[in-house]
């Protein structure tokens, strides 16, 4: 868990700015203004990363569970 926190640290620490528009928010965008097109970016940015997080959480949830059921021991395999 600690190497993941670390991991996620680095990463975010050395990203850059990312624009994620399509032509037509570009277009948009420009029309805006600077501040309105930074609030633009950061919002097509959220809607992308939110799935990325849910699909993320879902697939440790699941390795999580799967890893502590194949640690348990099998009870009806003890039973003399």
């Amino acid at each position: 868990m600690c190497t993941l926190i670390f991991m996620f640290l680095l990463i975010t620490a050395f990203t850059h700015t990312v624009n994620a528009q399509c032509s037509i928010c570009t277009k948009t965008a420009q029309q805006l203004g600077e501040g309105p097109a930074q609030g633009l970016n950061s919002g097509i940015m959220y809607l992308m990363f939110t799935p990325f997080i849910l699909v993320g959480l879902i697939g440790y949830r699941w390795y999580k569970t799967n890893k502590d059921a194949e640690e348990m021991p099998d009870l009806n395999n003890n039973i003399l």
